[in-house]
């Protein structure tokens, strides 16, 4: 197990900056996810980490050795890809085991290294099959198993649920969570999927234009949203976001938004009388029935089972409220939304920063 210092990392192409100015610090043995939209720069600071991508300035450690100039195969790290990268002419035990013999490990330690990662991820009836003769999860397990026999000091993980049915990864996040608790070793994972960010990382890092917008326990990010960005990227469906301006009404203090709706704001945040905000609240947390809130005309409902989509417009403001009541009224109709204070998250129009 290492601890993962990034100090100041950039990447650039040409005249292209891909990753700019990345300071991440991973204690030894935590669980880490990157996860941000496709071209964020997420994969490409994994491979600068991993050694497969230069780093055209800044400063990789892992325990307190520098690795910038050190070859990916002297880092030792484990790497499992999105498209498993098995050898499909080699059985499952030779593709488990295949690192080791090019390092000229005895028979003997590879054989029970291959014993060992095949009793915990299930793999001890397919040692002898090859690639095509597995499943999906099971290519996506033998090619966790070739991480696990080399015992690195970390593991990197590139999108390697992408490829998987949504059953099946379902499964398969529980999985590698169950696995980074047994082993504990370091472990640094891309997907641009907040779903698997959130059930799996002990800290998430959001990405965006190849910087850090937040970083942070999952359920922090979730509450506490740094800015604009982060509060519509975890969280799904997303936030609810009204533009506006907050001024004093007979109802109290309120955003009143462009398109003329009212929302509440709660009574101590007169400092913010005149500002141009945004008024955020997550779906979940808007509530079906009277109080002060919003009249909101319903466009379609889409039942789920334990509970109901609404997609409403208040005013011309497209709305989403998750309801774990039944709802028996359908589109065209009218309904109250209550919008409980203590539950809103306000951000600053101009910079989209959290207020």
């Amino acid at each position: 197990m290492a601890r993962v210092e990034i100090s100041q990392l950039e990447k650039s192409y040409d005249d292209v900056d891909v990753v700019r100015g990345i300071d991440i610090d991973i204690p030894d043995g935590e669980f880490v996810v990157l996860v941000g939209p496709s071209g964020c720069g997420k994969s490409t600071l994994l491979r600068m980490i991993a050694g497969l991508e230069g780093i055209t300035d800044g400063e990789i450690r892992i325990d307190d050795t520098v690795v910038n100039d050190i070859a990916a195969k002297d880092r030792d790290i484990a790497m499992v890809f999105q498209n498993y990268a098995l050898y499909p002419h080699m059985t499952v035990a030779e593709n488990m085991s295949f690192a080791l013999k090019l390092k000229g490990e005895p028979k003997p330690r590879i054989d029970d290294a291959v014993k060992r990662a095949s009793a915990i991820l299930g793999l001890d009836a397919l040692l002898q099959r090859l690639p095509k003769q597995l499943s999906g999860g099971q290519r996506q397990r033998v090619a966790m198993g070739r991480a696990i026999v080399r015992d690195p000091k970390v593991f990197l993980f590139d999108e390697p649920l992408s490829n998987l049915d949504a059953k099946l990864r379902v499964q398969m996040r529980s999985e590698i969570k169950e696995l980074h608790q047994r082993l504990k070793t370091t472990t640094i994972y891309v997907t641009h999927d907040q779903i698997e960010a959130m059930t799996m990382a002990d800290r998430i890092v959001v990405m965006q234009g190849g910087v850090v917008e937040q970083m942070g326990a999952p359920l922090e990010l979730y509450d506490k949203p740094a800015n604009v960005f982060v509060a519509t990227f975890i969280g799904s469906p997303s936030m609810n976001l009204y533009p506006g301006t907050v001024e004093t009404s007979e109802d109290g203090l309120v955003v009143r938004t462009e398109e003329g709706a009212t929302m509440p704001l709660p009574p101590d945040r007169k400092d913010l009388v005149g500002s141009r905000i945004v008024y955020g609240i997550r779906p979940e947390d808007i509530v079906v029935g009277s109080g002060p809130g919003a009249i909101a005309r319903i466009s379609t409902v889409e039942p789920t089972g334990a509970e109901t989509l609404l997609l409403c417009k208040v005013g011309k403001v497209s709305t989403v409220v998750v309801s774990r009541e039944r709802v028996t009224l359908g589109p065209g109709s009218d309904i109250a939304l209550t919008f409980p204070t203590e539950r809103l998250h306000l951000f600053d129009q101009a910079t989209g920063r959290r207020l």
